[in-house]
């Protein structure tokens, strides 16, 4: 896909798909990375393998196709924070939820411009970012997340980057009972 000069744009699965697009992507330019989600996704291994749904970026930032100095994590917050200290240690921007909300949407807006600069940028989105009053369909809720509206702002306001691929994660079909996570 990236061979024939098409942006890849990935729904489905959990967040372990997002480590092989990177490797297709950044094969020949590290990306840089704007990341909406509960959870910054940068934990070792876990259950003996370090491909699992909670490690993809620090894979991809090890592998040399992720530029951890030109991510940007958006929204994180929940249990598994003591998972995360390569997301610090080797210098992405984590914006936990409650910074978000004292910087307001311009402003984090502004800063992941700055970050991610005119290079190529990929873009991940995971569902559970949404709080799962509105989105109940995915196997790792954290409660206190984002209003749709909110991230419907925020990835609009990512017109005009130099997208180079994304993808929607984590939806699980048999914990949305009821569609809401679908509709979002």
């Amino acid at each position: 896909v990236v061979d024939a000069r098409v942006i890849p744009l990935s729904v489905g699965g959990d967040h372990s798909i997002s480590y092989p697009i990177l490797k297709a992507v950044g094969r020949d330019q590290p990306v840089g990375m704007i990341h909406i989600d509960a959870h910054a996704d940068t934990g070792g291994p876990f259950n003996g393998s370090r491909f699992h749904h909670g490690g993809p970026f620090r894979n991809a930032a090890l592998a040399g196709v992720l530029d951890p100095e030109r991510t940007v994590q958006i929204g994180i917050r929940g249990r598994a924070e003591p998972h995360w200290d390569f997301s610090y240690d080797s210098g992405m921007r984590v914006i936990h939820i409650e910074e978000f909300y004292e910087m307001g949407l311009d402003a984090v807006l502004a800063e992941a411009r700055s970050i991610v600069g005119d290079l190529p940028t990929y873009v991940s989105f995971d569902v559970d970012s949404i709080d799962p009053a509105f989105t109940p369909g995915t196997g790792t809720p954290e409660v206190g997340g984002f209003l749709p509206r909110e991230v419907q702002a925020l990835i609009r306001g990512l017109r005009g980057l130099n997208l180079v691929g994304g993808d929607v994660v984590e939806v699980s079909p048999p914990f949305d009972t009821t569609g809401a996570t679908a509709i979002a």
